[in-house]
């Protein structure tokens, strides 16, 4: 399915340049004004990436999924949430204090995927232990690329964190993702919707708390493209700061 867009706030991936990439930002950082919750926000988001991130040659949607996650503890989930990451652990039990990956946000080409309440295997993900994490491709590049590790993720410490929080935003970039036997899910999702390139960029907030925001693009996207993502990792950080006490609506 395709969309052709008919805003005028578009952004040309193949010619994604440092203006671009400030005029993107600067909008991200405001788009959380009037809203409620984090969730609210991390909606609006994913919706302004999904729409203006374009393909210049067809003006086409660039994306076929954009996707907002934050890790949050279990204890501090709601029961439906709970209970889906419950499943997912099978017979070990859950604990208050695990952190899970809570997906706050999705948008993309089919109806399903236009909602975190109609997500199949993403809702809430248990990360109770190193091993968990390394099993997830897109979020354990992340936290190595801010100078941690799995561990300090479950058992945070403050004051390494603090530090950390004020100088880490990167980007996971794969620029062929068809094929790539790193990249899981090929027959199910990679080749069926033709993702060419993954791109995802995050941060830490002061609560300790880590925030991703994966994009599967139906084009190529360049190294060049992708490190200008790292800026906008910030303007999205101020975007949902406001609501560290407020997360979901």
């Amino acid at each position: 399915m395709t969309y052709r867009i008919t805003d005028t706030a578009r952004y040309d991936i193949n010619h994604f340049t440092i203006r671009e990439m400030t005029e993107c930002g600067k909008a991200l950082r405001t788009i959380g004004e009037g809203a409620r919750s984090m969730e609210e926000v991390a909606d609006r988001i994913v919706r302004y990436l999904y729409d203006n991130l374009i393909d210049g040659e067809t003006g086409m949607r660039a994306c076929a999924l954009v996707r907002m996650f934050k890790t949050h503890a279990y204890e501090g989930l709601d029961a439906e949430l709970q209970e889906f990451a419950q499943k997912m652990l099978g017979d070990k039990p859950a604990y208050p204090g695990m952190k899970c990956m809570v997906l706050l946000a999705t948008t993309g080409d089919e109806q399903q995927w236009r909602s975190r309440k109609t997500s199949k295997g993403h809702k809430a993900v248990p990360l109770p232990s190193e091993e968990a994490i390394n099993e997830i491709p897109m979020f354990l590049p992340l936290i190595e690329q801010f100078g941690m590790k799995a561990d300090m993720l479950i058992k945070p410490d403050p004051k390494f964190l603090l530090d950390l929080e004020q100088r880490a935003y990167n980007v996971y970039y794969v620029p062929e993702a068809l094929g790539n036997p790193y990249i899981s899910a090929q027959k199910g999702f990679i080749i069926p919707y033709k993702i060419r390139s993954i791109l995802g960029f995050g941060g830490l907030l002061p609560s300790g708390e880590m925030f991703a925001v994966p994009i599967f693009f139906k084009v190529p996207v360049s190294r060049e493209a992708a490190d200008l993502f790292r800026p906008i990792s910030l303007n999205v950080k101020i975007a949902i700061l406001p609501f560290g006490k407020v997360v979901f609506a």
